[in-house]
């Protein structure tokens, strides 16, 4: 294990729910990766964020080590940085209720995930999906972080974090570190293939709105042809045009190409051109994911042995953390 003491603490995280999609991978995973070397990392499967909602706990279960298998397929390194599920970690619980009691009902009120969500979802809203920013800034907060990853949808989660904690720190002394918000510059929110106005959503019930890391090319084939565009056929990342300005955006995010040279490239050629060969750099990019991934899920014994491994580690550090804020609140000693 490497000494990670003198490199900034990242945390991210990703709900083991629905199929990873290309969203997750260029918006996330893929910055994960490129930021290892430089940074103390735990990447967390966010199982107590999923619960918000109904979940089938078998299908939970095995979503969870789909997800691992996944996160080590795309490139994130179990052996040098924190991998671990979030409910193997007591102190993520105990903790949001300890900030639940600094935060107030009209902050959480304002979250506008929060009303999303509630439109997505049939019947009464639960307590914990309005309350899960806090467990959010709880998952934060706990390891010290000084980066966090985010796309704009999150933007207002990691606000909240920074308010908790001067909250806090006000009332009990200079405990938590404010963290920071990271923002990749290419490929921070991929949107739906089927309506480019809405963020790619690995929950969705149409599976031919997103590319899914698992999909055959076959799949990739079929939904890039169907994606949105419009009657202009100009290729270009123009705002003014979504659907056409989320293929340019991911194909950029894949190839690394700006939007210039991508714009140049497919001058004078049609849409049907730039989907084929934005299915070829797709195809291309997942292949080799999906052959280590076959891998790694096939040693659920492994994949278990990480995530032991991940709860010791990120458990050790929580704790840490947890002593201190219960001796700041008042707490007796144990």
């Amino acid at each position: 294990m490497e000494d990670n003491t003198e490199r900034p603490v990242l945390l991210s995280g990703i709900q083991p729910t629905g199929r990873l999609m290309i969203g997750n991978y260029l918006g996330a995973i893929k910055n994960w990766v490129a930021m290892q070397k430089d940074h103390d990392c735990l990447f967390m499967l966010v199982d107590l964020h999923a619960i918000t909602v109904p979940q089938d706990p078998a299908e939970l279960r095995t979503r969870c080590l789909d997800v691992l298998a996944q996160f080590i397929a795309c490139g994130v390194d179990p052996v040098k940085q924190t991998v671990f599920a979030q409910s193997h970690v007591p102190a993520h619980a105990e903790l949001t209720w300890i900030l639940t009691c600094t935060a107030t009902m009209g902050e959480l009120s304002r979250m506008t995930q929060y009303k999303d969500k509630v439109q997505k979802h049939a019947g009464p809203a639960s307590a914990g999906l309005f309350c899960y920013p806090v467990l959010m800034a709880a998952d934060i907060l706990l390891y010290r972080t000084d980066i966090v990853p985010i796309g704009d949808d999150q933007r207002q989660h990691l606000e909240l974090t920074r308010d908790l904690a001067e909250r806090f720190n006000a009332r009990y002394g200079e405990i938590f570190r404010l963290p920071r918000a990271h923002h990749p510059s290419v490929g921070a929110r991929i949107m739906s293939l089927k309506d480019p106005t809405r963020k790619m959503d690995k929950s969705s019930p149409d599976p031919e709105s997103y590319i899914a890391l698992l999909d055959n090319p076959d799949a990739v084939a079929r939904k890039i042809s169907r994606a949105v565009t419009d009657s202009d056929g100009r290729v270009a990342l123009d705002p003014a045009r979504p659907g056409i300005a989320n293929l340019v955006a991911i194909y950029m995010a894949v190839t690394g190409l700006p939007s210039a040279e991508v714009e140049t490239r497919f001058t004078g050629k049609g849409y049907a051109e730039f989907k084929r060969e934005l299915t070829d750099v797709l195809v291309a990019l997942l292949e080799p994911i999906q052959a280590h991934y076959r891998t790694y899920r096939e040693d659920s014994a492994g994949l278990t042995t990480i995530l032991r491994r991940g709860a010791g580690l990120a458990g050790d550090r929580a704790e840490a953390m947890l002593r201190q804020v219960r001796q700041a609140v008042g707490f007796l000693d144990e």
